[in-house]
């Protein structure tokens, strides 16, 4: 059974959420919230499989949302569900490590998919979030490091070691040997060499 945590300011749109959800024998909506501080409460106390979730919500959104369940490993997954498709959106979601990013106007049945890929550990995107992704790859563009990785890589190439950096960011050096892994996975490097090359090649030693 997957356990679904629905976050949307918009109680109407939660309640057709959630019939959708029920009609399905393998997913289970355990809460639901209206803002991201609401939802964060919830994840304290509560067994949470995947956050299926909107963006825009008043005193927390769905983005500083997403960024603390990465930053304190939460082991639950995430898929933003909004009904926008502009690429700034799209790539932010990506840079805060978003599990998948669908679009409030997909069928049911894709909604449904979208969720159990995602809770077997794979990532899903809508066909025009694709399309999105795809434009801003080949562009160049740094789409999937965040900025305090982008910082990590900085630092990293100016010799530091995971506890001078911890202390450069004021964090913990779990916080940073985390960092060093979602960066590597991110990009398919497997060494510290890697990243001061790809820190280098990006101007992020500057």
């Amino acid at each position: 059974m997957i356990r679904v945590l629905l976050v949307d300011d918009h109680p109407l749109f939660r309640e057709g959420l959630r019939h959708r959800l029920d009609l399905d024998c393998d997913i289970e909506v355990q809460a639901e919230a209206d803002n991201g501080l609401q939802a964060l409460e919830i994840l304290k106390d509560t067994q949470i499989d995947l956050v299926l979730m909107d963006i825009n919500m008043p005193q927390m959104d769905g983005m500083y949302l997403l960024e603390l369940i990465k930053e304190q490993e939460m082991s639950c997954k995430v898929v933003m569900l909004s009904m926008h498709d502009n690429k700034e959106y799209i790539v932010a979601a990506m840079r805060h490590g978003a599990d998948g990013y669908i679009l409030k106007d997909v069928p049911g049945k894709e909604l449904i998919e979208a969720i159990k890929k995602v809770a077997a550990g794979k990532r899903y995107f809508s066909a025009d979030v694709i399309d999105t992704l795809s434009q801003e790859l080949a562009s160049g563009k740094q789409v999937l490091v965040t900025q305090r990785e982008q910082l990590v890589l900085r630092l990293i190439s100016l010799g530091m070691n995971n506890k001078r950096i911890a202390q450069e960011m004021n964090v913990s050096v779990r916080t940073v040997e985390t960092h060093k892994r979602n960066i590597k996975q991110k990009l398919d490097i497997d060494c510290t060499a890697g990243l001061v090359r790809y820190a280098i090649d990006h101007g992020l030693d500057r």
